[in-house]
């Protein structure tokens, strides 16, 4: 049992000792962190407390990690929209409302239980939960991925995004109308400390997050944007957007509740740029956008 020690400093004094572990790790939630009190996994000062212990700096907390129960993935036969494929990379259009790798809870219908069945080979670096997976697109943003069959071409793919050499474009519809034709978003993303769900542009625990932008439709209430990723932070265009006041219409974390009737994000990851792993040659797809997201844009067209 992995055991995890650490004094309270004055950041956290009078804060609940749930939302202080709970911070320390965005893989920990509130909930687990919770269970774990519960279970007596937690002590401050050698004496045992509940979740609502209100934290005193210079409190010594000891965590005992429970260990992690063992999970299988099972290959699954879903239909996938392959864009490329050899014998070192796979590039798949991921349709709206697939979420990309299992999850404790979720371990069925994700884009990893069908590529297992669709391939053998895939690279083991991210474990039996992310085989093969170098990057992700969240649940209900549609688009382009693309996956490693080997080692060596993932530890190349993973370097292409490290160096920014990896051509990422989406197409997004937002809300308000963009005076300006092009912009570049240059804001730290980190965890929300209020809202561990959440993502937000933060100086104080935000990494480097760069977003540039540029308006391909003006309507009365709505622009239709296409945006490039210069790093790839989680909720990365979502969180840029709201930020300079123009949410992604749709999106129930960041969006406003009044919005275009989309079950989720209107964002789509449209196009996909990389070198291959053994050729050197660059290589680039585009996707259209789907058939739900093209008629939004028709409706608007007409109505906005």
């Amino acid at each position: 049992m992995e055991v995890v020690q650490f004094h309270i400093d004055e950041e956290y004094d009078n804060e609940r000792i749930d939302k202080v572990i709970a911070a320390l790790n965005e893989e920990w939630s509130r909930s687990k962190v919770q269970q774990w009190i519960k279970n007596g996994l937690v002590t401050v000062n050698d004496r045992s407390v509940k979740a609502n212990y209100k934290c005193e700096a210079g409190d010594v907390v000891v965590i005992r990690l429970p260990e992690p129960e063992p999970l299988h993935v099972e290959p699954e036969p879903i239909p996938l929209d392959i864009y490329y494929e050899d014998a070192d990379v796979l590039v798949v259009n991921k349709p709206r409302g697939m979420v990309v790798h299992p999850a404790p809870g979720h371990m069925r219908g994700t884009l990893v239980n069908a590529l297992l069945a669709h391939c053998t080979d895939l690279s083991g670096i991210n474990g039996v939960l992310r085989p093969g997976i170098v990057h992700r697109i969240d649940k209900d943003t549609s688009g382009l991925l693309m996956v490693a069959k080997n080692d060596v071409a993932h530890q190349s793919l993973v370097d292409q995004l490290v160096k920014k050499t990896v051509t990422r474009k989406y197409k997004a519809i937002v809300h308000g109308v963009i005076p300006h034709d092009y912009g570049t978003i240059d804001a730290p993303i980190g965890r929300d400390k209020r809202d561990r769900k959440k993502m937000t542009v933060t100086e104080e625990n935000g990494k480097e997050a760069v977003t540039h932008f540029r308006v391909l439709e003006r309507f009365r209430h709505y622009t239709f944007i296409e945006c490039q990723l210069e790093t790839g932070r989680t909720h990365q265009i979502r969180v840029h957007m709201k930020y300079i006041g123009y949410p992604l219409a749709g999106d129930p974390q960041y969006g406003p509740k009044k919005t275009l009737p989309i079950d989720g994000q209107a964002l789509h990851a449209g196009v996909l740029g990389f070198t291959h792993p053994r050729t050197g040659e660059y290589l680039e797809f585009e996707a259209p956008l789907p058939p739900e997201f093209e008629a939004i844009l028709q409706w608007l067209r007409k109505n906005d």
